[in-house]
């Protein structure tokens, strides 16, 4: 089987032997299926990096490992694309380990696993876990440096943190929901995709401070562990809307929206505010139509420009910087979308 890349770049791509390769590629026996699914994705990847293989530069192999909906993955690989070419000279070469969900235990094993075989850097979405925090030292221990995406691992060695102030973009949308609601007695419901992430509790922690200030403040509804998904968030919310009928309002930490509104539709009741996070498809949609009063943004490709310079930071490519800068938590309504989104 012909192929237009070496064998050695498929192999480091896919983290698996040259020998590996091999077999996969002329199809011969000997090659477990997920194994052999590896090597297919590599290919693509690299197919969809081919407009850097031209660069002249020094290469930095990367991990994205990402527990988040496909609606989020998809976004910050889209981000992480586009930035690509403007790392030039510097050429950068990505291998995606993405999932909806995952059991802390196999997030870290995932971890080991690149720490045994080599990386340039990982970017990490991850829980708040012991069993993750030992794993990033295990990457740092072998030279590898983890910038978190999104939500933090404070106590972990990791190399920095990219992404919002998540307590400042809870006290945002805090401000936005007390605005529009008045002095209206209501209940905002708050839903969380797993309150194992740090960055939700900080969003979380935020709101709660903001909107504990006005008078009288309005009652909080909280419902977790629906990880995004549209099911299982739908269901949680369905059965907080029965038990509170004073909810009119929702801040939206951790996605499913479209789910969160079809509820209210379900139980005949009208949503007066929805704040929610990140431009992605899901919620560029629901604005256009009118269902969300506005979104919480931060310039992801700002953000995967900053990891990968501090990666390339740690490897003394770059010179040293005291940290990266948090991205500006900007408002998004159906009339200021940005140009790139």
């Amino acid at each position: 089987m012909s192929n237009r890349y070496l064998v050695k770049d498929i192999a480091l791509q896919a983290g698996v032997s040259e020998a590996t390769v091999d077999r996969v590629l002329n199809h011969r026996p000997g090659v477990r299926a997920h194994t052999a699914r590896r090597v297919e994705q590599a290919l693509r990847e690299l197919d969809r990096q081919s407009t850097q293989l031209g660069l002249a530069g020094r290469k930095f192999i990367i991990d994205i490992v990402m527990e988040a909906p496909p609606r989020f993955t998809e976004a910050v690989r889209a981000a992480l694309e586009a930035e690509l070419p403007g790392l030039h000279p510097a050429l950068f070469r990505c291998r995606y380990q993405t999932h909806e969900t995952m059991p802390a235990a196999g997030m870290a094993s995932m971890l080991q696993r690149i720490a045994l075989r080599g990386s340039n850097g990982v970017l990490l979405k991850a829980r708040d876990d012991e069993a993750i925090v030992a794993s990033v030292a295990a990457l740092a221990r072998a030279g590898i440096p983890v910038v978190t995406l999104v939500t933090d691992l404070p106590a972990s060695p990791r190399t920095a943190y990219v992404g919002i102030d998540n307590r400042i973009a809870g006290e945002t949308a805090a401000y936005l929901l007390g605005e529009w609601l008045g002095d209206a007695p209501a209940e905002i419901l708050v839903s969380l995709s797993s309150n194992l992430f740090h960055g939700e509790e900080e969003r979380e922690a935020g709101f709660r401070h903001a909107i504990g200030r006005r008078r009288p403040p309005p009652g909080i509804v909280t419902i977790t562990e629906g990880h995004g998904n549209h099911g299982e968030t739908g269901l949680l919310a369905r059965a907080a809307l029965a038990r509170h009928p004073g909810i009119e309002a929702v801040y939206s930490i951790g996605g499913g929206n479209t789910a969160l509104l079809d509820a209210f539709v379900a139980a005949g009741r009208c949503c007066r505010v929805f704040i929610g996070h990140d431009l992605d498809a899901e919620n560029i949609a629901l604005l256009h139509a009118g269902r969300l009063s506005a979104v919480l943004h931060h310039d992801l490709r700002q953000d995967m420009r900053a990891a990968c310079q501090q990666i390339m930071r740690a490897h003394r490519a770059l010179p040293a910087a005291t940290s990266a800068p948090r991205s500006g938590v900007q408002i998004a309504t159906p009339y200021n979308l940005p140009e790139t989104v």
